[in-house]
């Protein structure tokens, strides 16, 4: 399923990509019920930002062998390890070391079997086939973690074979998630596929489920979890089913029990996003960052209100995150009055050049940097940016309160040669005035550089 919504995403047309993801961001920070939007919201990212390279498709055995692995794949560098998630980016090198030094032999006839298959138009052959080959190699993953053991020298072989930065956990994770894949199917046929919110009864019934299933091992649980999360509107209430099991709000009570993994697979979530958003605002594309920041947001608070997380490790975690996500924060809050200042500079005729123009994409980029920050104040107190938000906004208020009327002014004053670009200024701060006064406001101040441009005379019969 996310295969086929990936494909789809990316033969959108740029602009219906935009319409989607503003639809999206403003359903989300409506606080909307959309189900599935945060793994649309994502892919739509990832596929932004990979919009000039396509990405790439491994064969047709490889792409059934890692199908039990599709729930917990991230975009997410190699080097950076989350709970119960695998980074897509090291399927590749580990399906080479599986073809060239597990099973070389038999990757290759079982790929031509399935190749056949699918040219006959069998695939449940195709993926029979593949079932029995995930058995095989899942016999031989186990015989090669037994026996590098305490062998360092065959460990460092075998991570010189797979060349990723952590190959030893890599395929641990495959042999985990293969090896548990009727199991952890089993529970997701059983969970609801959306979940609003998880409480009451209905976290009752999640935990009843995850309870009576038999895990053949402790180490498969996060990724059970993991499932769980996939279906909750709000992902960090996952964290409610270890208190739940605890009984308790105390990180300490909590860490012993097998639920405790939750609180790691939360803050590990925060961490990717955080990871995320640094990649969009260094981009400059932007792409949904209100709704990660509100995720951010909602994780954070969810995790300091529902779990005493005082003298812990994970307390210590969620400050640093929290110190983290300030300092990314601060940079672009700061920049921001800046770039509105150096665009909107009221100029005299002699520094306006024939032909001058302003770069629409600026226009656009400092547009969503104002509401980024509007963004950012309502999740102020949680982020740790208050003060620099707050001084932030009143610095844009006071500016365009006083710029745009001395723009407008200008308007009606050019001559031909300036009247292009005064134009032009004017229409971009009217356009931040609508992002930080509301609609209204920017409407009457419209219709005021329309009246400086046209002539009174013209407006009124217009």
């Amino acid at each position: 399923m996310v295969e086929r919504l990936r494909v789809f995403l990316q033969d959108l047309k740029p602009e219906a990509r935009n319409l989607l993801i503003a639809e999206l961001e403003r359903s989300l920070l409506r606080g909307d019920e959309t189900p599935g939007a945060e793994l649309v919201l994502q892919e739509l990212r990832r596929s932004m930002r990979e919009s000039s390279r396509p990405a790439p498709r491994g064969g047709s055995l490889s792409r059934l062998f890692f199908q039990p692995l599709e729930p917990f794949l991230v975009d997410d560098s190699p080097s950076r390890q989350y709970p119960g998630r695998v980074s897509r980016l090291t399927l590749d090198p580990i399906w080479q070391w599986i073809s060239r030094d597990l099973v070389p032999g038999e990757a290759k006839s079982v790929s031509e079997s399935v190749a056949r298959a699918y040219a006959a138009d069998d695939p449940e052959e195709a993926e029979r086939l593949a079932r029995v080959f995930q058995g095989r190699v899942l016999i031989r993953l186990k015989e090669t973690l037994a026996a590098v053991g305490d062998d360092e020298k065959l460990r460092r072989k075998l991570i010189a074979q797979i060349a990723t930065p952590h190959a030893i956990e890599d395929i641990t994770a495959i042999r985990d998630v293969i090896g548990a894949r009727e199991t952890l199917l089993s529970l997701s046929r059983r969970l609801q596929g959306h979940i609003a919110n998880l409480s009451d009864s209905q976290l009752d019934l999640v935990k009843a489920v995850l309870d009576n299933i038999k895990f053949a091992d402790a180490s498969v649980f996060a990724y059970a979890l993991v499932l769980v999360m996939s279906r909750l509107a709000a992902p960090w209430q996952l964290i409610r089913l270890a208190t739940r099991d605890a009984r308790s709000d105390q990180a300490a009570r909590i860490a012993e029990t097998r639920y405790a993994s939750a609180i790691a697979i939360v803050l590990g979530e925060m961490q990717r996003a955080v990871n995320e958003l640094r990649s969009e605002l260094k981009s400059g594309q932007g792409v949904a960052t209100g709704a990660q920041l509100k995720a951010i947001h909602d994780a954070a608070r969810g995790l300091r209100t529902e779990v005493d997380l005082s003298e812990s490790e994970w307390g210590r975690q969620l400050a640093s995150l929290r110190t983290e996500i300030s300092d990314l924060l601060k940079g672009v809050i700061e920049a921001t009055p800046g770039r509105v200042r150096r665009l909107l500079r009221p100029r005299s005729d002699k520094d306006i050049a024939s032909g001058m123009k302003i770069d629409a994409g600026e226009v656009r980029e400092i547009e969503g940097a104002i509401e980024f920050v509007g963004t950012c104040r309502g999740y102020a107190a949680e982020l740790a940016v208050s003060e620099v938000t707050q001084r932030a906004y009143s610095d844009l208020q006071h500016f365009l309160e006083t710029a745009t009327q001395t723009l407008i002014d200008g308007l009606r004053n050019a001559d031909d040669s300036t009247r292009q670009f005064r134009r032009a200024q004017c229409e971009a701060a009217i356009a931040f005035c609508g992002k930080v006064f509301g609609a209204d406001y920017a409407a009457v101040l419209a219709k005021a550089a329309d009246v400086a441009m046209n002539g009174e005379r013209k407006a009124a019969r217009a």
